[in-house]
């Protein structure tokens, strides 16, 4: 771990202990505390990024700069470090104090707030996954990581999270897969104070999406590619500099790196049941030209990047969901029907139940697929059994939530059913995010 890193995680550490003693109630400093948290963080970041960025080399490198894999310790443990903890307090703090109440607003005006989208860049999230040789600050592949601050982000809202989240995808997609010319061309745009908007677009308009047979093809055209297609859900779509395109070329899905600015490139709202707050949109490729350097990565790669895409979903999935089970616990405990809490009626208890054990079995096999990832271990069949349990609970989840609240869980009074309509998403989502 970097000295930056190290300076960052003792300073955290010292404030999260300070926030979770006792002493911090008794005195009535636990607001205080809990800002300096979230805004020690930030700063934390932010000169985090910036040293990294007196370092950089782009130009002089002559190979790719990537993350080394964490190392495999033996153990079958999934408890985070406490650097891990503290990114993930100090994304849960952003997300319950910022995310949350933007949220109603957000899903009605099917946008973000500038600011809040401000916030979120400033906190650096998206550096960590970043080589420090262009301005980063990761010292090595953080899934997990990626997968806890995913998590803690949809607690406050999953749609908002999306919306934080899309560009850092796109950074991600370049550390792990672009060649040395792709890495210094975009990467140190990504460390700087006004990141580009960027958005890792898979999904098209079409039943039963299979993500690795699109419609969407680029065909050779003298020494680069000619794009024609249409994608569906491109998370801030309307703002977005840079685009990582799915497209099928030569019978295989590929990656290509595309500009905004590019002839044949249109886009236009496209609202949506859930993610509203994402500001989706719809992608239309009309005879658009690329260079050969706009191919990022390999077939393998492109398959490891949908892996690594559902994991993502599934953490937001867990984040979610958790909110649900937060909200429904006080509710039944505290709403009376026929003289006693509806939490005494089997049926409301056994519900959720039901919510906290699928919640639980989603977010192991979420960390244990990510561990394996960051490890550099073959973990497919376990991002599959993930994706699965997501598909299968997340909406179970959502229902369920808006179940407990009766009538209440169909109105916009409470946030059950917006829960419900973003978890939906989670299922048959491809791309827009990375761990």
């Amino acid at each position: 771990m970097s000295l930056t890193d190290n300076a960052m995680g003792l300073g955290l550490k010292a404030l999260n202990r300070f926030a979770g003693s006792s002493a911090v109630d008794k005195l009535g400093l636990r607001k205080w505390a809990e800002k300096g948290l979230f805004h020690s963080t930030r700063a934390g970041f932010v000169v985090a990024g910036k040293m990294g960025r007196s370092f950089s080399a782009a130009q002089k490198l002559m190979k790719p700069a990537r993350l080394p894999r964490a190392g495999a310790t033996g153990l079958f443990d999934l408890t985070p470090s406490d650097e891990q903890q503290m990114l993930r307090d100090a994304a849960k703090s952003f997300a319950l104090e910022q995310l949350r109440p933007a949220a109603a607003a957000a899903d009605t005006a099917c946008r973000a707030p500038a600011t809040l989208l401000q916030e979120s860049a400033a906190l650096g999230f998206a550096v960590l996954g970043i080589p420090e040789d262009f301005g980063g600050a990761g010292s090595e592949r953080n899934a997990v990581s990626n997968v806890l601050i995913a998590e803690a982000l949809a607690e406050g809202d999953l749609s908002l999270a999306v919306a934080c989240l899309a560009p850092g995808a796109v950074a991600t997609a370049l550390s792990l897969w672009g060649d040395e010319s792709q890495q210094a061309q975009y990467l140190p745009s990504f460390t700087g104070d006004n990141a580009p908007t960027a958005a890792l677009v898979v999904q098209e308009p079409q039943p039963l999406f299979d993500a690795f047979a699109l419609t969407t093809e680029a065909r050779r055209s003298g020494d680069g590619y000619v794009l024609n297609g249409v994608k569906a859900l491109v998370p801030r779509g309307a703002d977005c500099e840079l685009f990582v395109i799915a497209a099928m070329l030569d019978g295989a899905p590929r990656l290509f790196l595309v500009e905004s600015k590019i002839q044949g490139l249109s886009l236009q709202a496209e609202p949506a049941m859930g993610l509203r707050a994402a500001a989706t949109a719809r992608l239309t490729l009309k005879n658009v030209k690329l260079e050969a350097t706009a191919l990022l990565g390999s077939t393998e790669d492109y398959a490891e990047c949908i892996a690594l895409s559902r994991l993502a979903w599934c953490a937001l999935a867990v984040g979610c969901g958790q909110a649900v089970l937060d909200h429904v616990i006080p509710y039944a405990n505290e709403r009376i029907a026929f003289g006693e809490p509806i939490s005494h009626r089997q049926a409301v208890a056994f519900m959720i139940a039901d919510i906290s054990v699928e919640l639980d079995g989603l977010r192991l096999a979420t960390w244990r697929a990510a561990a394996k990832a960051e490890r550099g271990e073959d973990f497919v069949r376990e991002a599959a059994i993930a994706r699965q349990l997501a598909t299968d609970k997340a909406m179970k989840i959502g229902n369920d939530g808006v179940q407990v609240l009766g009538g209440h869980g169909f109105t916009k009074e409470y946030p059950v059913e917006r829960w419900y309509r973003d978890l939906r998403a989670c299922g048959f989502m491809e791309g827009v995010v990375l761990v």
